[in-house]
């Protein structure tokens, strides 16, 4: 097996050199550098990522922290960090926390012993002060943390105004609202923007709170529409929702989209497959995730931010869950 001697014989350099050259710590001269360089592809010399974590304190490990790996918009959103992350030399590790605070906190101690390179954190919570402990480069993904991280979303409240007006102009005028938990600011910020949109509105409203979790939504509608059989619309604050809602009123043998319509929020791929087809306010999920890993990444490399705070633009899918616009 090549090591890092046969390299350094190789190139015409001290094993010194060498070992600069791969941890980029230190002086090499541009001669040495190329030489090192041949040398290494010459010999088809493997760089042992273990042994280099140990010399530089960091390696080439990023830790992705998601709430819930089975509501389809966050393998979505890992997709596309892992898509970012491995153009740039970078491996992800994957950690499901489960909402779970405990969960979060045990993968952070337990990566910073791999001298994990920084996390990208979906966290439960509004403010979660050790991530701040751990002086590790965090960027915070869809839910921010606190003001010092950086952080990737959508804009929420403009998208849930975007959805309430679609129901509002396709006729609907006994509306239910399916917002998330109290305690995520995504969930929160959607509120913000129905009830904005909602009110002076010629049209009654219900709101019920609950997780973003299928099964969940599909009894809370099912028990709200026997109990409210006007109900004409309702808007979810995530399509996992919607989808439960759905499931709901296909039980109840009502009628989508000619008695009831039905828009979520998010824009997961598994929308197009439901029957009928689910209008969504639609994030770009894809650009949210790789944006999120080059901030990351340039956060590792000691590469100044252009923003602290990206917003993408959210925008409506309009499938078979609502009518024609009414005139």
């Amino acid at each position: 097996m090549t090591t890092i001697r046969d390299v350094a014989k190789k190139a015409g350099v001290s094993v010194a050199t060498v070992s600069r050259y791969l941890n980029g710590n230190g002086y090499v001269s541009k001669d040495a550098e190329k030489a090192v360089e041949a040398a290494v592809k010459e010999l088809d010399y493997e760089i042992n990522q273990v042994a280099r974590s140990l010399n530089t304190k960091k390696s080439n490990l990023i830790g992705l922290i998601l709430p819930d790996i089975t509501n389809p918009f966050f393998p979505e959103l890992a997709r596309a960090v892992e898509d970012v992350a491995l153009t740039y030399g970078y491996t992800v590790i994957l950690c499901n926390s489960d909402e779970n605070p405990e969960k979060e906190r045990n993968y952070t101690e337990q990566l910073k012993k791999k001298y994990i390179g920084g996390f990208i954190v979906i966290s439960n919570q509004l403010d979660a002060p050790h991530y701040t402990d751990i002086k590790l480069p965090i960027v915070a993904l869809d839910r921010a943390i606190n003001e010092s991280v950086p952080i990737v979303s959508s804009n929420n409240r403009e998208g849930a105004a975007l959805g309430t007006r679609a129901l509002l102009d396709r006729g609907c005028r006994n509306i239910l609202f399916l917002r998330g938990p109290e305690e995520l600011n995504p969930a929160n910020d959607r509120y913000e923007g129905f009830m904005a949109e909602i009110d002076g509105a010629d049209a009654h409203f219900s709101v019920l709170t609950g997780p973003f979790h299928f099964e969940e939504s599909e009894e809370l509608v099912e028990s709200f529409l026997k109990a409210h059989p006007e109900t004409d619309g309702i808007f979810a604050s995530s399509d996992v929702s919607a989808a439960g809602a759905l499931k709901a009123a296909h039980k109840l043998g009502i009628d989508v989209p000619e008695d009831l319509q039905i828009i979520g929020f998010d824009g997961i791929s598994m929308g197009e497959m439901l029957s009928p087809g689910l209008t969504t306010v639609a994030q770009d999920i894809y650009e949210m995730g790789a944006v999120a890993a080059r901030m990351l990444i340039k956060l590792i490399e000691n590469q100044p931010l252009e923003e602290r705070f990206h917003e993408v633009p959210v925008k409506l899918i309009v499938r078979g869950t609502t009518r024609s616009v009414r005139t």
